[in-house]
């Protein structure tokens, strides 16, 4: 694969999270750039480049070097082998190859190298595990991360353009928290996700984490308040010297979506001792979920293999 000028697809072109995708590819200089999206959007133009039908043999005969996709768990279980085996590597956001054994789960600030070790797949992580892990890593580097609680608060572009109208047509009275994912009758499998993708990021099988996962009234970006118990001492002041080296990390006295949407950062504060505990402390992210919380990280994870590639030929 070419390292100076690599050519994209983004498959699911005309979704929330792909539209922010080819918006940010400009942005970064990558001019290379051919966009799939279903049989429904075919056909429609963004930004004057035409979108063509993802389907198999299209994607597979496309002669892209990475493919880029947006779409939901059973089309990427569908389309990713495909655009595989025509030879490129494919960065799915969807949650179809995140804990597949030996596919990679990348975010560049925490885990960078395992990008590297992929067969053609490399997983993008939930919008919520991108975040936490970009906090909690400098964090672990430094003391033992003991345990972590979490609640999320999600906003609607998390759902998809759909949920967006949506919300767009509601009053305020109608406004409500949801938690409309997949229920076991214990948990929902967002929270499942969160945990069992920040522990294989982080590669800690074995961390406790418990997560409570809602959806809240906002358009863009989301929330988390965090509550993280460590084996030995870690002062306020300390968490916020770590957090603020950290990369992608800024601190903010009061992160919120509001302050996140359209930045590329994940915005942290709210910094302060946990009593409850007897070493913790707690603390407050948003993060804009388009942004860093899917396409960016997905971009991210494509400009390291491609400049990966002349070292490993």
């Amino acid at each position: 694969m070419p390292s100076s000028s690599p050519s994209f697809g983004v498959v699911g072109a005309t979704g929330a999270v792909g539209t922010v995708t080819v918006e940010l590819l400009r942005e970064r200089g990558h001019n290379d750039v051919r966009l799939f999206a279903s049989a429904r959007s075919a056909g429609t133009r963004i930004g004057g480049t035409v979108v063509e039908e993802a389907t198999p043999d299209v994607l597979a005969a496309a002669e892209v070097d990475i493919f880029l996709f947006s779409v939901g768990a059973s089309a990427s279980r569908e389309l990713v082998p495909h655009a595989v085996r025509g030879g490129a590597i494919a960065v799915d956001k969807s949650a179809a190859y995140r804990l597949e054994p030996g596919v990679p789960l990348v975010v560049p600030e925490v885990n960078a190298e395992r990008a590297l070790a992929n067969d053609g797949i490399v997983a993008n992580p939930n919008c919520c595990a991108i975040p936490l892990t970009c906090v909690l890593k400098p964090l672990h580097s430094a003391v033992v991360i003991r345990s972590v609680r979490v609640a999320t608060y999600q906003s609607m572009s998390g759902a998809g353009a759909r949920n967006m109208e949506r919300l767009r047509a509601e009053t305020a009275d109608e406004h409500d928290l949801l938690m409309e994912w997949d229920y076991d009758g214990e948990e929902f499998d967002e929270e499942a996700k969160l945990r069992d993708e920040t522990r294989k990021i982080l590669e800690l099988p074995e961390l406790p984490i418990q997560a409570t996962c809602v959806r809240v009234p906002v358009q863009v970006g989301h929330a988390e308040a965090i509550w993280v118990e460590t084996d030995d001492e870690l002062t306020a002041d300390q968490a916020r010297s770590l957090l603020g080296a950290a990369p992608s990390v800024r601190l903010e006295d009061f992160p919120s979506p509001g302050k996140a949407q359209g930045g590329d950062d994940v915005l942290v504060g709210r910094i302060r001792r946990d009593p409850t505990v007897e070493r913790g402390i707690s603390l407050l992210l948003a993060c804009d979920n388009l942004r860093k919380g899917a396409a960016l990280n997905a971009i991210q994870i494509a400009e390291l293999v491609t400049a990966a590639a002349p070292a490993q030929a």
